[in-house]
């Protein structure tokens, strides 16, 4: 029986000349590229200055990419330091492996620190940022796909994703179709910053809360994508890590989210306490 299905990239790495170029690191740029640009249109609308996004957004990004690869090291430490293994190679961030939570948080005291250098706060930047930031992550998802990693277990549907034989997991080396779900991803993301957009507008969530349903609202679509995944890793009490992870950071949004004052304590000194409509 023929299926149809998505073929598999041809390759992951461009050389030009001496210098390899990744698409794992070029997807994760134009994510940062992206989120950038929407959030200085959203700043700007709030009556903010579009440099305060590029000064923020020079602290954050270095912090975040920092912190994901922490978070990926710590949760998995025996992809680099069992026996037989590299130490090394947990320093080779374009191999891929960033962990959102890790990102999300060290990125977070990067943007504190351009915040408050730039006299703004915190919860109000976070709120213009958040529908770029979940864009950016459906973006940076495609670089999975080119590293041909992280897709989800055996499946015979039209949109199955094709795996070369050299990325199959040890224990299946004779089936190729799996679930893509590095676009399942994606493709939630985008429905989460379109759910933003909307309720910012809707509601006018304002004083981190924006931020707070950006983060219960992704964390619902990662848990069951998470179900699918067939990668190694650790387990406890018969769910994945990042599930536990998960289910802590959408209990604190939610929480965040219904318990924090709607209301500003004290306008921004750059942007305005007025939202309008989400750009």
């Amino acid at each position: 029986m023929i299926h149809t299905y998505l073929p598999s990239p041809s390759q992951g790495v461009w050389n030009l000349g001496p210098v390899p170029i990744r698409a794992y690191a070029l997807c994760i740029l134009a994510g940062i590229v992206v989120a950038t640009w929407w959030t200085q249109r959203r700043w700007v609308a709030r009556g903010g200055d579009a440099d305060d996004v590029i000064d923020v957004v020079m602290w954050a990004v270095p912090f975040g990419i920092v912190g994901g690869r922490l978070y990926h090291v710590i949760t998995d430490p025996e992809l680099y330091f069992a026996a037989g293994k590299q130490p090394i190679r947990a320093l080779y961030i374009w191999d891929g492996g960033l962990g959102i939570w890790g990102a999300v948080t060290v990125g977070a005291v990067g943007a504190l620190i351009g915040c408050r250098r730039r006299g703004i706060r915190l919860v109000d930047f976070a709120d213009a940022v958040a529908p770029g930031l979940v864009l950016a992550q459906a973006i940076g998802r495609w670089g999975n796909y080119f590293n041909q990693e992280l897709y989800g277990g055996p499946t015979t549907l039209p949109w199955a994703l094709m795996i070369d034989p050299a990325h199959r997991p040890l224990a299946t080396p004779e089936i190729g179709l799996y679930h893509p779900t590095f676009l399942y991803e994606s493709l939630w993301d985008v429905a989460v910053a379109v759910l933003l957009v909307w309720a910012g507008s809707r509601f006018a969530l304002r004083n981190g809360r924006l931020f707070a349903l950006y983060v219960a609202a992704y964390t619902v679509g990662r848990a069951w994508i998470e179900a699918l995944r067939v990668d190694p890793a650790n387990h406890f009490f018969g769910l994945r890590l990042n599930d536990w992870t998960s289910l802590v950071v959408f209990l604190a949004a939610v929480a965040f989210l219904v318990l924090r004052n709607p209301r500003p304590e004290q306008p921004s000194s750059q942007a305005t306490a007025t939202v309008p409509a989400e750009p």
